[in-house]
């Protein structure tokens, strides 16, 4: 991306800041046009022509132009403006709406007046005309910032009348299948190519997926659950056995009675695929729509369940459910507390004689507000909540960075931003997670660390923030194969670190350095040892 146009901050004297340039690029995947390598070759042309020098980079691949959030060049260029660290007079844009497609335009214009109070314009390269603050240039900007954002409404409704299409063809569009059932990957004609595991995807636009039954005793599993369900009519009841007989989920963990009512009401057991029971458009809140926007599509499974038994337990479930008012909703939470002596969305919807947790939301706008109504203070999951915010975003972030330094080194690679995943030459997948501290017990005198992969990990390597005994601040950076996750969790410690091929790096700057020396050994990124 016009490497030579990039010099180091220190190689200019800072007198010759009026020629400096920073130059932020954003792809999405709408058009080849808007290719980082096409957007970066305009803006080094304006930087000739206009004698300027870009000097640092602000880049955004794979990224929505919608909201600011999980935008992290954008957010970090900002926040430079606004620290008074910016060593540059311009930032150049390729036009308007790789700025941002905001539906709120003056959320574009904010941004933009940013940087304007700190003394830096903003100049969009391949625009006709000049972002001089003229009046025309006023007019050109609004008009171009209403386009951008009436283009992604436009594509909002033609992915949405697409997708609707697809369904009503019988494939599946994105999210979990839940527990009993798989996804297999077809190619355009619809001929069976391989089953997807959790956490893989499909890549070509041309390949679609179908929802197969899953293995027979998954399957067996979920009959069972309906059989006994028009029996003892409790989910409860059901949640017990389960986890006594030690039979996990599809995500390796015990059975809970949101996990069971959310099975019992999957109509794809009886082979309908159901779409558009929710809606999140536009980068808004989620919201539950009416029965009369789903899109039904039936026969386009194998079903595991009979059509009678199914709809018995439905009629069961349905004449059990009564509304109960916002007061009593508190009273019954204020009483689960007494009881528990503490409260989580798990203990909530364990509870029998309560409302989920989901119900809790959409009545009080928030757990925390219901949490807040009747006076329970303990701030302690909030804490921790906020903490794993946190990690998030420091993955997220070491996920861009490994990115680009693979990208330096010639490398094919991009950040797949919801799970934080870096994808190498499309074969090799590069997870980020954490691994907590845990408590010594009587068999284990020595602390463990728990890494968990929450949707599992594709073939490849994971690499893992190792916490301290706070679970506050950050031991070191350990990497692993994927391979060596036979479920959703990982149990290790010092001792038995280097035996199962974990390594630890003092930073993520070493471990990175140590993936990138092998990948210029020419060979796949391989484990070699320990590296601490």
């Amino acid at each position: 991306m016009a490497n030579a146009l990039v010099v180091h901050k220190d190689s200019l004297p800072l007198s010759q800041k009026a020629l400096r340039a920073a130059q932020y690029v954003r792809m999405s995947t709408d058009l080849q046009k808007y290719s980082i390598e096409n957007q970066a070759v305009v803006i080094a042309t304006f930087a000739q022509l206009h004698h300027l020098t870009i000097v640092r980079t602000y880049r955004d691949e794979g990224v929505s132009g919608l909201r600011i959030k999980n935008r992290l060049g954008l957010t970090q260029l900002i926040k430079d403006v606004r620290s008074g660290s910016s060593d540059y007079s311009h930032v150049l844009v390729f036009d308007v709406s790789r700025w941002g497609r905001f539906q709120d335009v003056d959320e574009s214009a904010h941004y933009e007046f940013i940087c304007k109070q700190a003394g830096i314009k903003v100049a969009y390269c391949a625009e006709q005309f000049e972002n001089d603050g003229s009046l025309i240039s006023h007019i050109m900007k609004n008009i171009k910032r209403v386009m951008a954002a009436e283009f992604s409404r436009e594509l909002s409704a033609k992915v949405y009348a697409g997708q609707s299409r697809l369904v009503r063809l019988g494939f599946k569009m994105g999210g979990p299948v839940g527990y009993g059932l798989q996804r297999l990957l077809v190619d355009e004609k619809s001929r069976p190519k391989t089953i997807l595991k959790p956490g893989e995807w499909k890549s070509p636009i041309s390949e679609h997926v179908k929802v197969l039954p899953g293995t027979p005793d998954e399957t067996a599993i979920v009959r069972w659950i309906f059989e006994e369900f028009a029996q003892v009519k409790s989910e409860e009841k059901i949640v017990r056995k389960l986890n006594r007989r030690n039979v996990l989920t599809e995500n390796g963990r015990p059975w809970n009675r949101a996990k069971v009512a959310r099975l019992l009401q999957n109509e794809t057991f009886i082979g309908n695929l159901v779409y558009n029971r929710k809606t999140k458009k536009l980068g808004t809140k989620m919201v539950n729509n009416p029965s009369t926007l789903w899109i039904r599509t039936e026969g386009c499974v194998e079903p595991i369940i009979d059509r009678d038994l199914f709809f018995r337990v439905r009629e069961i479930r349905k004449g059990r459910r009564f509304e109960l008012p916002e007061e009593e909703m508190l009273v019954r939470l204020r009483k689960l507390w007494m009881k528990k002596g503490r409260l989580t969305a798990r203990i909530i919807d364990d509870a029998a004689g309560l409302p989920c947790n989901d119900c809790y939301y959409r009545h009080f706008g928030s757990l925390r507000n219901a949490y807040r109504l009747i006076g329970y203070t303990d701030m302690r999951h909030w804490d921790a909540l906020e903490a794993y915010n946190r990690w998030l975003a420091l993955n997220a972030k070491n996920a861009a960075e490994l990115r680009d330094r693979f990208g330096k080194k010639g490398v094919k690679a991009y950040v797949d931003v919801p799970t934080a995943r870096v994808r190498v030459n499309s074969a090799l997948t590069i997870s980020f997670a954490v691994a907590r501290w845990q408590r010594p017990t009587r068999q284990n005198t020595e602390p463990e660390w728990l890494l968990r992969c929450k949707i599992g990990a594709p073939p490849g390597w994971i690499v893992a923030l190792r916490l301290r005994e706070d679970n506050r601040t950050v031991l070191d950076h350990i990497l692993l194969r994927s391979s060596f996750m036979k479920g959703t969790w990982l149990r290790f410690m010092d001792k038995t670190r280097e035996r199962r091929k974990i390594e630890s790096y003092e930073t993520f700057e070493e471990l990175a350095r140590s993936l990138l020396r092998r990948l210029k050994r020419g060979a796949p990124i391989r484990s070699s040892g320990s590296g601490s």
